[in-house]
């Protein structure tokens, strides 16, 4: 005897969860402008690369004799797969059963893959759709009673932040552990129009506190792209959202145990960029491109940029110098000066801590007039935020240096770099800096003399030609007080040398920090 026939059913069953919620939501699916989770995975993966867990899981009802009658695959799909040639872990809630709400064997499946990617030191990408295995009304009337609500197996979550990659792409609407599930991600993308996410739905929210809003009204991407960070970024289309995903893990490790991997670099590391001579105005509240000055320093078509519209005038970034990954910021003095406010702030402390996580060296362009001021800048709490982005910038172990743009004044100007270690700088001609700016601090400083003088701007005018004298970064070298003052076209050269040496550090400091990371 042979095992043909259990072989068969196998085979059947395997082709029945392939077959998903059915031809009718499927085709829901795609009327409503989405992809189903296999396609989705296909779209994401290496051809032919992904291989599945779990298919033959799933809701089922036997006859009197034992044989099946009825089979509703799980809603999860999940599986493991190649994003250019490199090894993932994959899962997925389909939709078109059950709206991706909780149903059979979907957590063991869900947890079994955190502890895949865990395990085996695989990145882990997540797309989520519905309530992304959380509950439904319909879950009680199944089982015949509620329960105590519970996360199983988000200790393995937590611990993934700070192990592995891991990438959430919000698929659809996405409620409740959903929602939570793509927050808990060092990189979460949402589709515009075709996304949205929320603690709870239009229908909860209207019987909770009373307010009727559509999905996109409460949720869409634009409020969580560009007001609230709760994702990084937006994507034009679902293919636009792979994209993007494979793009982000192309500059990481498959785990804090790998070094980032470098690609064999085409750009000259010698390149010296005339532009770069006049690109920072002499006068001071002009202001310049900051993502101009990037492209013509780092290895061209290199930048990726990471959270570019929530805490604007922050700009950050994955890009490559000589074929290797860094972290990169840059203040944009074209969103409130380049000063950072709460929102800033949360979006360098998330971004240093993925840095720091995965041994990306970070190249920081300083321009920092400060944090924040104002009244609006106290009620959102501003320090409190902008002293937690110190805390991460502090507590990193990854290599670091600050090429000094312009500005650094303040608390938040002393967080270009590790100032109470090493602090490695290259510092530009036009670079200014102090406790403080010196228009504002000769206000402070001289504020009874302007108001006693007959003559307040010809005083406040010779106040500033005495200053300005000493305001010069030249004063400053001569000091010591920075290591060299170099001219902007020798920046790229120098970091090209910096981070071949930083690259022969990185091995040496291998495996999960000290502190978790921050999500």
């Amino acid at each position: 005897m042979t095992w043909l026939e259990e072989l068969a059913e196998i085979r059947r069953r395997v082709e029945i969860a392939k077959q998903m919620g059915g031809a009718e939501n499927i085709k829901r699916q795609h009327d409503g402008g989405k992809l189903t989770v296999r396609e989705r995975i296909d779209r994401l993966l290496d051809a032919d690369s992904f291989h599945e867990y779990g298919a033959l899981a799933g809701s089922t009802k036997y006859d009197e004799e034992g044989r099946l009658i009825e089979f509703r695959p799980s809603n999860f799909v999940l599986g493991t797969g190649r994003i250019d040639g490199r090894r993932v872990v994959v899962g997925g809630d389909d939709f078109t059963v059950r709206g991706g709400a909780a149903d059979a064997a979907i957590h063991s499946k869900m947890v079994w893959g955190e502890m895949l990617a865990d395990e085996h030191r695989m990145p882990i990408v997540r797309l989520v759709d519905g309530s992304g295995g959380g509950g439904s009304i319909r879950t009680f009337e199944t089982v015949k009673a509620t329960y105590v609500s519970a996360m199983p197996g988000f200790d393995v979550t937590v611990r993934l932040m700070g192990e592995v990659p891991v990438v959430a792409g919000c698929m659809g609407s996405v409620a409740g552990l959903g929602a939570a599930r793509v927050a808990a991600s060092h990189f979460a993308v949402m589709v515009r129009g075709s996304s949205q996410l929320f603690v709870a739905g239009p229908p909860v929210v209207k019987f909770g506190v009373g307010e009727d809003l559509t999905k996109e009204e409460l949720g869409g991407s634009h409020i969580h792209a560009y007001i609230s960070g709760a994702v990084d970024n937006e994507a034009d289309s679902e293919d636009d959202a792979f994209a993007q995903i494979r793009r982000f893990l192309s500059y990481l490790p498959q785990s804090v145990w790998q070094v980032p991997p470098r690609i064999d670099p085409t750009d000259d590391p010698n390149r010296r960029e005339e532009e770069l001579l006049d690109l920072i105005p002499h006068h001071r509240r002009e202001g310049y491109d900051a993502r101009r000055m990037i492209e013509l320093i780092l290895d061209r078509d290199s930048f990726f940029e990471i959270t570019p519209y929530f805490g604007g005038s922050l700009i950050t970034g994955f890009a490559r110098l000589d074929g290797y990954p860094v972290g990169v910021m840059a203040n944009d003095p074209y969103v409130i000066g380049g000063s950072l406010d709460a929102s800033a702030s949360d979006k360098l402390c998330k971004f240093v801590d993925t840095c720091d996580t995965f041994h990306l060296p970070i190249v920081n362009f300083c321009d920092q007039p400060g944090f924040l001021i104002g009244r609006e800048a106290e009620v959102t709490g501003t320090i409190r935020h902008g002293v937690r982005a110190l805390y991460a910038v502090f507590q990193t172990v990854t290599p670091w240096i600050a090429i000094m743009v312009r500005r650094a004044f303040g608390v938040a100007g002393a967080g270009h770099g590790k100032t109470t270690g090493l602090n490695f700088r290259y510092a530009w001609p036009s670079a200014d800096w102090g406790s403080l700016p010196l228009e504002g601090g000769i206000e402070a400083a001289y504020k009874r003399d302007l108001a006693a003088s007959p003559n307040p701007d010809q005083l406040r005018a010779e106040l500033e030609a005495r200053f300005n004298k000493i305001r010069s970064p030249l004063r400053t070298a001569e000091m010591f007080g920075i290591e060299e003052i170099i001219d902007p076209r020798e920046t790229r050269p120098l970091l090209v040398e910096w981070v071949r040496q930083a690259y022969e550090i990185v091995p040496t400091q291998l495996g999960p920090r000290t502190r978790m990371m921050r999500p």
